[in-house]
């Protein structure tokens, strides 16, 4: 099963970092109770950054990474080229 690494932009402009192996669902799934504890306080927005090919533990390894991460990191790396949001939203227009 291919993993991704997901963060996901939320109400209150905090970043939400995650894994799954179905983005969308996940998402769905944060806006309503069955999601992290982290949006009990907050709504997602939306995904602001996918990265795909992991297995299980690369993609936990990364999301650890990610968090450990300042915000100012995390923003470059939502701005990069490596981010697949912005190579599907490039591809859509």
């Amino acid at each position: 099963m291919k993993w991704q690494v997901y963060i996901i932009l939320c109400t209150d402009n905090s970043l939400y970092t995650g894994i799954t192996t179905d983005v969308e669902r996940r998402l769905a799934q944060h806006g309503t109770v069955r999601g992290a504890k982290y949006f009990r306080g907050r709504k997602p927005r939306r995904v602001v950054f996918l990265e795909s090919g992991h297995s299980r533990s690369t993609a936990s390894k990364r999301e650890a990474a990610i968090k450990r991460l300042p915000r100012y990191d995390k923003d470059r790396l939502i701005a990069s080229t490596d981010n697949e949001v912005r190579l599907l939203s490039s591809a859509n227009s």
